[in-house]
């Protein structure tokens, strides 16, 4: 069955399905004047649904899609000033709020994690020791960085002021800026995109739950 027509058939499917939930729902009588009787308003969850998709009609919870960059690329002058992008963002392209839950760094392999800060605080390092300092700040709140020397360091432990997105409903708020510097020691051969580091973006629901702890 082509595409085309499978999204009427499940459409149709999916209304013969609300139709069956309604004729048991309206199944009370009211039998005297001024009776009432109760009718509940069920709601199921598809795939599919009104809005289309490309499953097969099962019921599911609200799709979560959101888009973290690809890369942070940054590039190091010869007098060791390192530039970062200046547009990377989180996009939420999800119906449904979310937030950013955690971030974390991991050096790559042959690399080294060291404390963030002005890069002169690396002028004692040997050259090609491979270490980064690495600060970041999502949606404008507060600038989080490595701090030691440890392989994989937390920046963010749970949601701060900038984490948070709306649905793609609200195209003014449902991304958030991704705004990162760095420090690197010196080095003595000519890089071109290497693997430095790793990020690690959780993105979750922004749900009741957490609202009302």
């Amino acid at each position: 069955m082509t595409k085309t027509l499978r999204k009427p058939v499940t459409m149709l499917l999916a209304l013969c399905m609300v139709f069956t939930l309604a004729v048991g729902a309206c199944a009370d009588d009211i039998t005297s004047s001024g009776g009432s009787a109760t009718s509940p308003v069920n709601l199921t969850t598809t795939n599919e649904g009104i809005g289309g998709g490309d499953g097969g009609g099962e019921t599911t919870p609200t799709r979560m899609s959101v888009t973290v960059p690809t890369a942070l690329p940054m590039a190091m002058s010869d007098d060791g000033t390192v530039v970062t992008a200046s547009d990377c963002k989180i996009t939420n392209n999800s119906y449904g709020a979310v937030r950013v839950r955690s971030v974390s760094i991991s050096a790559a392999a042959g690399w080294n994690l060291t404390a963030f800060g002005d890069k002169s605080s690396l002028a004692g390092e040997k050259v090609d020791s491979n270490k980064l300092g690495f600060a970041m700040s999502i949606g404008g709140g507060a600038q989080v960085a490595t701090s030691t020397n440890e392989a994989t360091q937390s920046l963010i432990t749970a949601p701060i002021d900038g984490c948070y997105m709306t649905g793609v409903g609200d195209s003014t708020r449902n991304s958030v800026s991704v705004a990162y510097s760095a420090i690197v020691t010196p080095l003595s051969s000519v890089v071109e995109n290497a693997n430095v580091a790793n990020v690690v973006f959780v993105i979750e629901w922004d749900d009741i739950a957490d609202a009302t702890e």
